[in-house]
């Protein structure tokens, strides 16, 4: 009985940080990233926001992975910074927000 629970209990645990690690981000934060002009480095002085207003329609019908690869090209080309690690807390927080205001 006692290795069932013990057995039990570290399934959890392995379970509560693989959520953690691998979360759907924070909606707040990425609309605080989407909204900063230095974000990411950049160095036109502009932010997401400058071209996608809200955040309505960017990235809009791609998927996960693509989302990821749009904003790193957007945060190359527009924003003239460096691109961020796809499976970054920055990157999900992105996302949380992207889809956020586009599934209203």
């Amino acid at each position: 009985m006692k290795r069932t629970i013990t057995v039990v209990l570290v399934l959890m645990v392995v379970l509560l940080f693989f959520a953690a690690a691998y979360g759907e981000g924070n909606a707040e934060k990425g609309k605080a990233l989407f909204n900063d002009p230095q974000f990411a480095d950049g160095k036109a002085g502009v932010s997401c926001s400058s071209c996608h207003p809200d955040g309505k329609n960017a990235a809009k019908g791609a998927d996960d992975k693509g989302v990821r690869q749009i904003i790193n090209a957007c945060i190359k080309k527009a924003l003239q910074g460096t691109p961020i690690d796809p499976t970054s807390s920055q990157m999900d927080d992105l996302v949380a927000y992207l889809k956020s205001v586009n599934s209203r």
